[in-house]
């Protein structure tokens, strides 16, 4: 994934950029039922094969940071491609996922 809109985080960076920075807007895409059992607190769902379809619900994110989370980092890069592919600009990725989160979560 090599892209200068991207950047790869660790869980200690990702926090850092949410707690420093209001504007991020956190995309998990990951499933309905993993979402419930706790996301990271303030992330919308919206499941890696919806990304596509759904794009204009993120439109107003296209220029604003925004990082992008599944279980381990499996399924996050296909959603960070179709980011790209729809011109975001600012795209932050949390490379091992919520597995690698020890901050709190919201059920």
């Amino acid at each position: 994934m090599v892209n200068s809109n991207v950047r790869n985080l660790t869980a200690e960076e990702a926090y850092k950029l949410i707690n420093e920075n209001n504007n991020v807007f956190i995309l998990d895409v990951r499933t309905k039922g993993e979402y419930s059992n706790g996301h990271i607190p303030g992330a919308k769902l919206i499941p890696s094969g919806e990304i596509a379809s759904r794009i204009s619900e993120l439109q107003e994110y296209v220029n604003k940071p925004i990082l992008v989370y599944c279980a381990s980092g499996g399924r996050s890069p296909g959603a960070v491609q179709t980011l790209v592919k729809n011109n975001f600009t600012e795209i932050y990725h949390l490379s091992r996922g919520i597995s690698s989160w020890t901050y709190g979560i919201k059920r």
